[in-house]
């Protein structure tokens, strides 16, 4: 009765998505109406996230079986949408994943892939200089090429998520002797030399399902409970309250940081992953901070109920921010792609004694594009001009593209390097971009923190 009461009420009432440029004059208006369901929220935010919008405002209400949730989105230059094009597809893309949500009987992560073309490999160890070095030397050896890559780490904790095919076959592997293999090698690659007084590495592999990469990452650093090993204190971190709301049975989170991109997509998915449900919300960014207000309770119904529980939330919350926020010199590597580049790439930066804090790695089209942040060996995010001189030289070949160059900014001081340099093997031509020295900003953002989030 529960589901055809359910099936009866999405027909009367279907989800409506509405997206107006002229209801604000700096930001473009997004309203989703809809049936409520655990999850959906997030749904939502992802959906925002990944087509790159940063949210300026919002306003989450969701009661009595219906929700409305509203948003104010610019683009990363800090503007309004104003191509139609892009317009309807956000309205298209956004009424499309509320249906299919609501025609579900539950929500989940993991999302049957359409066509089984690659294998994805979860990791998760202790964080050390060169670990993404030795994986993808070691995919190399066993003649996997990565198609796509991200790897996080924090509090000395390191999370990867890696899809990779078969050299041979351009396909995922399911040879089950050559996915055992893999997995020993890769296993043993994440524990390193860690004793028995360290978490042990973790490792999952999958041939018929894909994630969202972003919450997967969350979803292994949360549980591998990240959140747990502090560093030391810094004038940037977050700061999070947890308060009872008695009156109205609700939790209240409020939460006060730097803002930047996908920082709304961050604390949701925390929250989400936690079991906690957003009744109520507030997100207001300013110039450079963003503030944020929840009402929650847990999935039973009932609020936070003790104090242990509520720093447990603030410290997990801490921890979704902070991943992140990554100091350190931001790479972004431009080359055809072939095979082995990742790995060719990696130890060229770490034999000149750089670390990967961060990685994002793309192939799309036969080209290339990796990023990542980059700090020293013990951590601190100021490297050397010298040394990017060096890791440009052995990298090679800027190419003669107008506009081809190496820029590293910070501490006050600039330096932009565009040198001709020999041609790589196979003709391959590579192209550099660092970004400022990275602190708290987006991949995507080289000169400036965008005034908004997402």
């Amino acid at each position: 009765m529960d589901d055809e009461f359910a099936k009866l009420n999405r027909r009367i009432n279907p989800p409506r998505v509405i997206v107006d440029n002229g209801a604000c004059g700096h930001a473009t208006f997004i309203q989703v109406d809809s049936v409520n369901k655990h999850e959906i929220l997030l749904e939502i935010v992802q959906v925002l996230s990944d087509l790159n919008l940063n949210v300026t405002k919002a306003y989450i209400s969701s009661d009595a079986g219906w929700f409305m949730d509203v948003f104010y989105v610019t683009d990363n230059r800090g503007k309004k949408i104003t191509d139609e094009e892009t317009l309807g597809y956000i309205q298209k893309t956004l009424e499309t994943k509320v249906y299919i949500l609501n025609s579900m009987k539950s929500s989940a992560n993991l999302i049957p892939s359409k066509d089984h073309t690659s294998t994805t490999i979860e990791l998760t160890g202790n964080d050390r200089p060169g670990l993404l070095s030795e994986l993808s030397a070691v995919l190399a050896d066993m003649g996997c090429n990565v198609i796509n890559a991200e790897i996080w780490t924090h509090n000395a904790r390191a999370a990867t998520v890696i899809h990779i095919t078969d050299r041979s076959t351009g396909h995922a592997i399911e040879d089950p002797d050559q996915l055992s293999t893999i997995k020993e090698l890769l296993f043993n690659v994440m524990k390193g030399d860690s004793d028995f007084k360290t978490p042990s590495a973790r490792m999952f592999v999958s041939t018929s399902r894909e994630t969202h990469t972003g919450r997967r990452l969350h979803q292994m650093l949360l549980a591998d409970r990240d959140f747990e090993r502090h560093n030391d204190k810094c004038s940037m971190e977050p700061h999070v309250t947890v308060l009872d709301c008695s009156d109205r049975d609700y939790t209240v989170v409020t939460i006060r940081c730097l803002d930047r991109p996908k920082l709304l997509f961050d604390t949701v998915c925390c929250l989400t992953d936690m079991e906690y449900v957003v009744f109520h919300g507030t997100v207001i960014t300013g110039r450079l901070e963003a503030y944020q207000e929840y009402y929650i309770r847990h999935v039973d119904g009932f609020p936070i109920s003790s104090e242990a529980e509520q720093q447990r939330v603030m410290e997990c919350l801490e921890a979704a921010i902070e991943r992140r926020t990554t100091q350190g010199v931001e790479l972004e590597v431009i080359t055809e792609d072939r095979f082995g580049v990742l790995s060719e790439i990696t130890r060229i930066i770490r034999e000149n004694g750089l670390s990967i804090k961060r990685a994002e790695i793309r192939r799309n089209g036969g080209k290339a594009n990796d990023r990542f942040i980059v700090s020293d060996v013990m951590g601190n995010g100021v490297v050397d001009p010298k040394t990017m001189e060096m890791v440009q030289k052995e990298i090679g070949g800027l190419g003669e593209e107008e506009g081809c160059g190496m820029k590293v900014e910070g501490n006050n001081s600039s330096l932009l390097l565009s040198t001709k340099l020999p041609k790589e093997k196979h003709d391959t031509r590579t192209s550099f971009s660092f970004g400022n020295l990275f602190k708290g900003r987006n991949f995507h953002n080289f000169n400036k923190l965008i005034k908004s989030c997402s």
